[in-house]
């Protein structure tokens, strides 16, 4: 018989070298194409966990969200259940006011630098000057888990003033007295509106800006609404949200005192309309730590007064958020412009003072919703459409500190923030800068 030709040790030597080269190939090609079908889940020791792709496509917010998440097939990490993380970003970043239009929160959540490292990247040292305690954070990286850019950590020490990499003050402004380094950069939080908050005595000291404006370097807002797609702003409600409601305006009041004259616009409106005045300004009480008073909202009124304290620019609280759009009652408004709440509320979801002449009109408008259940229920159909997201301040601030360094400063902070035609102690439309 004849027998089949014996392999030489060399061509054994190749065939095993061709075939197991081909099946390492092949397992390389696998493992790419199921890794790009994961997102990355950060964990409290930062272990890496891949899940696959099965949740269904679901469009992302913002008019300026990047490519990347636009074409994502998973909600961005910020939202309830998100899960798709953002990669490096390439080009030139949308970060501060001069860089691109609106409050950029979304393209802040979703920057990582180009060159961005991990944890071979530098550690960016924040100095919170005015104290940890006031934030509810405590020294350390902690603050920075979670995050897509999270080489920072937190320190409340002072002697580290000349070292940090940012210095940030919260309410209050003190100088440190001490050399500044060039590429140090400092911060200046504000909760409150011009009216309740510091005067800085000090020129060109202030790099970036954090407060609820809309122009700040870090927007950071009570709340920030945002839709799961902007193509999709209402959609269909299956309850009557007026069923029930026997009766028509309630307000939640401590500060008589206001300077935009709300007590005295709501005072007038009760002589066209009902309103139920709860706290220091009225005669009922409903003390805030009940939850009865916003079950009280819910079953009984349709209408609720979320008048801010001060008329000013981007001024919308959780009066608004909270007391108003949080209940299933219809929010009436005063505080910040007309356009302020245009582009920081859900679409037809309040009513704005300032729409009308006087407490007179609102008050026949009111009437005409109390009996067209059909036009009261209009307001409701942004419900469903998106959500309050979590805007974390932390996370932004750490990636916006890793990006490439642009020096930027304020000659005048208080020109920016309590300057001409920032507040008005009367109506917007009757204001002579509005």
């Amino acid at each position: 018989m004849k027998m089949p030709p014996r392999l030489s040790a060399r061509r054994l030597c190749l065939a095993i070298f061709f075939f197991g080269g081909v099946t390492v190939l092949v397992t390389l090609h696998h493992r790419m194409t199921w890794s790009s079908t994961k997102s990355r889940i950060p964990s409290e020791d930062d272990d890496e966990t891949l899940i696959p792709t099965t949740l269904p496509p679901v469009p992302l917010a913002e008019e300026h969200v990047t490519e990347q998440l636009s074409k994502s097939a998973e909600k961005a990490w910020f939202f309830n259940g998100g899960t798709e993380f953002p990669t490096a970003s390439k080009g030139l970043p949308r970060l501060f006011p001069d860089q691109t239009d609106g409050d950029r929160v979304i393209d802040q959540l979703m920057y990582v630098p180009e060159d961005y490292k991990g944890f071979d990247s530098p550690e960016k040292v924040i100095l919170a000057y005015n104290g940890l305690g006031a934030w509810g954070q405590k020294s350390g990286s902690g603050s920075f888990h979670g995050c897509p850019v999270n080489r920072c950590s937190l320190s409340d020490d002072r002697s580290k003033a000349a070292d940090a990499d940012a210095i940030l003050y919260k309410d209050h402004f003190i100088h440190p007295s001490v050399p500044r380094p060039a590429n140090q950069v400092w911060i200046m939080y504000f909760l409150e509106c011009p009216y309740h908050t510091q005067s800085i005595k000090f020129p060109d000291v202030i790099n970036w800006t954090a407060t609820y404006r809309r122009d700040s370097d870090l927007v950071a807002p009570y709340e920030r609404w945002t839709y799961f797609d902007t193509q999709v702003r209402q959609k269909m409600q299956n309850r009557d949200y007026s069923a029930n409601k026997t009766k028509k305006v309630a307000w939640f009041v401590s500060n008589c005192g206001a300077r935009n004259g709300r007590l005295a616009y709501a005072r007038e409106l009760s002589k066209y309309i009902s309103v139920d005045i709860y706290g220091s300004c009225g005669p009922l009480k409903c003390p805030r730590s009940d939850k009865k008073c916003f079950e009280l909202l819910d079953r009984d009124y349709k209408f609720y007064l979320a008048f801010e304290n001060s008329n000013c620019r981007d001024y919308i609280t959780e009066k608004f958020y909270v007391n108003g759009l949080g209940q299933n009652v219809l929010p009436i408004v005063m505080g910040a412009r007309p356009e302020d709440y245009q582009r920081s509320a859900p679409e037809g979801s309040y009513i704005h003072v300032d729409e009308f002449a006087g407490p007179a009109e609102l008050a026949a408008y009111l009437h005409r919703l109390d009996k067209d259940n059909t036009l009261y229920n209009s307001y409701f159909k942004w419900k469903g459409t998106g959500q309050f997201i979590n805007t974390y301040f932390w996370c932004r601030l750490c990636a916006m500190l890793h990006a490439p360094r642009v020096h930027r400063h304020y000659e005048d902070v208080n020109d920016w923030w309590r300057g001409p035609g920032v507040c008005s102690a009367k109506s917007w439309r009757n204001a002579d800068f509005a």
